[in-house]
């Protein structure tokens, strides 16, 4: 008991990292894929194809693939980026993909009658999007964002695969000083249940409230 307490600063420092390359992934896949999933929805066929192409490619490349792509292929084109930012680059690009197709799906759920309902009393597109549709498709979008929100904690656990000392590399190394690996890896499970049994629930109770 003892050796986890002095080994839980060095944990911490790890459960730190995976929650900053997490929260980097999630709040940018944001600012990409919302923008990209609305205009897979509304944008003009020009922009829509190579939008349904990158969602569809990425989605189907596993995500150590687009890892060791960013961080080990982009040097022959003479792109060097450090292990970090290599980490939150490829996550980034997955997870976009992910966002694009969630947006996509919470517009198209809505149905075509709210449109035409809207436009019958007056209002133009962009005011049928900001008050009409938008309003729905968020209540449509939160469930199955905060699964994947719980997927990128998870996730976020390959890249001690470059170096990075996150939480999982952060047990890892502790398990090679001190060769206790039973207790170590139980209490590196609790700190992912304790991230992720939360969303998880949230999602289920936002499932429940709006869908």
């Amino acid at each position: 008991m003892s050796m986890i307490f002095e080994t839980l600063p060095f944990l911490l420092g790890g459960l730190w990292t995976t929650l900053f390359v997490s929260m980097a992934v999630v709040v940018i896949s944001l600012l990409i894929g919302i923008p990209l999933g609305c205009a897979l929805v509304f944008g003009p066929a020009w922009a829509r194809l190579p939008i349904r192409l990158y969602a569809d490619f990425v989605r189907g490349v596993p995500i150590l693939v687009l890892l060791y792509f960013i961080y080990y292929g982009l040097p022959a084109l003479r792109i060097n980026l450090p292990s970090l930012l290599a980490a939150i680059v490829a996550l980034t690009a997955f997870k976009s993909a992910q966002i694009v197709e969630i947006t996509r799906g919470a517009f198209q759920a809505i149905p075509k009658g709210q449109t035409e309902a809207a436009q019958s009393i007056g209002l133009g597109l962009f005011d049928c999007f900001v008050y009409v549709l938008a309003p729905q498709a968020v209540r449509r979008f939160l469930p199955p964002f905060i699964n994947s929100v719980v997927d990128t904690v998870k996730g976020s656990s390959l890249v001690s695969l470059l170096g990075i000392v996150d939480l999982l590399l952060s047990l890892q190394q502790v398990i090679g000083r001190t060769h206790v690996a039973l207790p170590l890896y139980v209490l590196g499970a609790l700190m992912y249940f304790a991230i992720n049994f939360p969303l998880s629930a949230l999602s289920r109770r936002l499932e429940k409230r709006f869908v």
